[in-house]
């Protein structure tokens, strides 16, 4: 049995598959899973929305 780390590290994304837009612009989907969320249509919709009105900072709200 693994640990209960090793268990949460298995759910955390990795921060290469992250950005933050300072790198590179990023898309909704990345914003669905800085909030740790699969990417569902429905998330990336809310996702673009979300972009759409608050600007390409909001990321930075999801991220350490």
């Amino acid at each position: 049995m693994g640990s209960e780390s090793d268990q949460q590290r298995e759910t955390v994304t990795p921060s290469s598959k992250l950005f933050t837009g300072g790198e590179r612009a990023y898309d909704p989907e990345d914003l669905v899973m800085a909030t740790g969320a699969d990417p569902t249509p429905e998330r990336v919709e809310k996702a673009r929305q979300l972009i759409e009105k608050e600007g390409p900072r909001v990321i930075e709200r999801f991220l350490p």
